[in-house]
């Protein structure tokens, strides 16, 4: 029963859910180190081209739906985000529904709040049945990101559900500690015959006095008492390692890199750069490929899957650095990927230019004034 309302107790004495690990802040950042730069990429459907390129294709009706809005009342980005946050941490994954009309056409997408319309699923059979409010639904109007859990009817978080505990209590020990001035308890001894009540007074005017914001201060005893300040012993100096360890644990379970959860390991031989690439290709792509796959499944025909596909364009991830990307163009232009048109237009956002739709190296000689970029004879320009 436990597992069934996702209320299992953990070794550590903490329930776990979805909601509670957003409260642990290594969770939060690992969660929305995947989900915004999913929100935040450029998703675009595509038109496959007879020479093996594609490109995209503007014209379609989910061209909208997918890049711009996915219904009314929600931008794409965080309709987006939302849902790959939800498969992230619900079990079973993230929901969302497919409106259609005129025959079939997806006219909008609409995410399913776990917490207001929570998707029940049975897989029990080999294609699942998923039933919403008690209403059965058909699987192709619902557009469903699995989470990556080997369980799915557990999700990543009740696979984790010991390390996240383990830094939840970490971080509940550390508010108390902090609460109490950080300093640990002690031993207040009363002299002669006390009484029970005498000890629980003393014990209520001494928390009063020098707990809490009161903590730190001159203690005033009578002359039959005496306190005794309790040190921190072996475990309690371990604590920040502690805290370390749970950091890290956090980050094996999202397969994000320590630095993404803003701790950086100082015996870690690599640059910043390379673990960056890491993550791209270990963390964020195999969940960005399970979007767009379902992504195609579900709203696009198997005709249409023939000669279109969607995709979301890693290449945003190089707009934060100018440097990068400038030299990134002038590469895929030199060596004739792309024209100085296409290249202005990806890397930079800019209109075309007249002459900039040719194939050429900038750098050879055909690029200088008089050369066949400017529509001149080089013979002509030497007779000159």
């Amino acid at each position: 029963m436990f597992d069934l309302f996702g209320a299992t107790p953990t070794s550590a004495g903490v329930i776990v859910t979805p909601y509670s690990a957003m409260t642990c802040a290594p969770v939060a950042c690992a969660v929305r180190s995947i989900s915004e730069p999913a929100g935040s990429l450029p998703l675009h459907i595509y038109k496959r081209l007879p020479d093996g390129g594609k490109e995209k294709a503007t014209n379609h009706p989910l061209y909208k739906l997918l890049h711009d809005a996915p219904n009314g009342f929600a931008p794409a980005a965080l309709f987006r985000t939302q849902l790959m946050a939800d498969a992230l941490l619900q079990p079973h994954g993230g929901f969302a529904q497919i409106v259609r009309v005129d025959g079939g056409k997806a006219a909008e997408l609409i995410r399913l709040d776990p917490r207001t319309t929570p998707v029940a699923v049975d897989d029990s059979e080999i294609e699942p049945i998923y039933k919403v409010n008690g209403r059965e639904i058909a699987a192709a109007d619902l557009i469903h990101i699995p989470s990556p859990a080997y369980d799915q009817r557990k999700g990543l978080v009740g696979e984790g559900r010991e390390a996240i505990a383990l830094a939840l209590v970490l971080e509940r020990h550390a508010s108390r500690l902090f609460g109490n001035g950080a300093r640990p308890s002690g031993v207040l001894s009363l002299k002669g015959n006390v009484t029970v009540d005498t000890l629980t007074t003393a014990k209520a005017a001494w928390q009063a006095a020098h707990s809490g914001a009161n903590s730190g201060g001159t203690a005033v005893l009578p002359s039959d008492a005496s306190w005794q300040a309790m040190t921190f012993n072996s475990v309690d100096s371990q604590f920040l390692e502690m805290r370390t360890y749970a950091v890290a644990e956090i980050a094996r379970l999202f397969r994000v890199p320590l630095h993404m959860l803003m701790q950086v390991d100082r015996a870690q031989p690599r640059s910043i750069e390379s673990i960056g690439q890491e993550f791209l290709s270990q963390a964020l792509l195999p969940r960005l490929k399970a979007f767009e796959q379902e992504l195609e499944l579900k709203l696009l025909t198997p005709e249409e899957r023939d000669q279109y596909c969607i995709e979301f364009n890693v290449d945003g991830f190089a707009r934060a650095d100018l440097l990068t990307r400038a030299q990134a163009m002038s590469t895929a232009v030199s060596s004739r990927v792309l024209n100085p048109n296409e290249a202005r237009q990806m890397g930079f956002g800019l209109p075309a230019y007249a002459g900039g739709e040719i194939f050429e190296n900038p750098n050879t000689s055909s690029a200088h004034k008089g050369g066949k970029l400017n529509g001149n004879d080089n013979n002509q320009e030497e007779a000159a």
